[in-house]
């Protein structure tokens, strides 16, 4: 029998449905070639649904993911809900309820015209980074006191030894398998002394495997040399706070937040894979969103589930395209996203 897997659909607001409609244009292009199935269903998420109907997302509703294979999902944000509140109740909520401890970002230039670095081609940009994705500030309330010249916000940035070490190990793991089979940890344990705790779970993982070089570097560095020479390099290990950033940078120099994509993951069981581009609502509806980070999606999803030959022709088709030039750019506007959808979903169905 073929391989068949239940996918949960969360489009969301904004741009998030046209993108998920062209991802899944490609999905079922590469269902046909390399015969599997999925099985669909589709929920309504969005922050427009909370703001229409007051419906917010509930535990109980996360928990119900619990019997899909994976999920797929778009974007959440509407500038007539509370700022953040849908956001945190859907994205955080998926995180911590299902346990998506890793957050996983490739960062790969397909094509050297959307390199913006001077001197460097998208052979120069191909890593990918490990973020720890449960833990550090954006899993602590906080508070805010006080008033007026008074007033204070604080949130702890906590780490637990659990926490850390399995994205470590998974990170460890991941490098064995990459070309270069070198590990990079990016924290700030020079001006931050409790990521000291960071450095020493490192170097212990670090001690079985023997196979896997590594160093460890400070943010501020990191970002700096991402700029400067991104080919140094391979997989990196890092922080919730400090993965948020790098990765967004990371997209940036392989030509913007429209190329990237992500996979929320917990090992062995349902995980989530996105694109990074947000909901984007000036766009929704005029059919120009670029629709490759959800394609990519697509492609880090059918990897975790085992469909490394359909993963690779979906990357494989997107490389193709943006290089010949028949896929004009990543930038909303570049192109319809219909027609970029087409484009990649004939070249994986071959």
């Amino acid at each position: 029998m073929s391989p068949s897997f239940r996918l949960a659909v969360i489009a969301g607001d904004g741009i998030g449905p046209e993108v998920i409609r062209a991802a899944l244009r490609v999905l079922d292009a590469a269902e046909q070639r390399f015969g599997f199935s999925t099985v669909r269903e589709e929920l309504g998420w969005s922050s427009a649904r909370y703001v229409s109907w007051g419906r917010p997302v509930t535990p109980g509703d996360i928990d119900g993911l619990r019997s899909f294979d994976a999920i797929l999902f778009g974007a959440i944000g509407d500038p007539r809900a509370p700022r953040g509140v849908v956001e945190r109740d859907v994205i955080l909520g998926m995180r911590r309820q299902l346990d998506l401890y890793v957050n996983l970002r490739p960062i790969v230039a397909y094509d050297d015209r959307l390199v913006p670095l001077k001197g460097k081609r998208a052979e120069d940009i191909d890593l990918v980074v490990v973020r720890e994705n449960t833990e550090d500030v954006y899993t602590q309330t906080g508070k805010i006191t006080g008033s007026g010249k008074d007033e204070v916000a604080e949130v702890p940035m906590r780490f637990t030894r659990p926490g850390i070490e399995r994205v470590v190990r998974y990170a460890f793991e991941l490098a064995r398998t990459r070309p270069d089979r070198h590990l990079t940890l990016v924290d700030k344990a020079n001006a931050i002394p409790v990521q000291e705790l960071w450095r020493r779970i490192f170097d212990e993982i670090g001690e079985e495997f023997a196979d896997v070089t590594r160093d460890a570097m400070y943010v501020d560095a990191a970002c700096m040399w991402l700029v400067l020479r991104p080919e140094q390099f391979d997989t990196i290990v890092t922080t919730n706070l400090f993965g948020d950033i790098i990765t967004d940078l990371g997209a940036a120099i392989c030509g913007g937040l429209g190329v990237a994509a992500s996979g929320n993951i917990n090992p062995g069981k349902v995980s989530m894979f996105e694109p990074i581009h947000g909901s984007a609502p000036k766009y929704a509806g005029k059919g120009v969103a670029s629709p490759i980070g959800a394609i990519g999606a697509v492609a880090l999803m059918l990897e975790y589930l085992g469909q490394s030959e359909a993963s690779r022709a979906i990357e494989d088709a997107v490389r193709a395209g943006l290089q010949s030039s028949r896929i004009k750019g990543v930038e909303a506007g570049s192109q319809k996203t219909e027609e970029v959808a087409n484009i990649v979903a004939m070249a994986v169905a071959g």
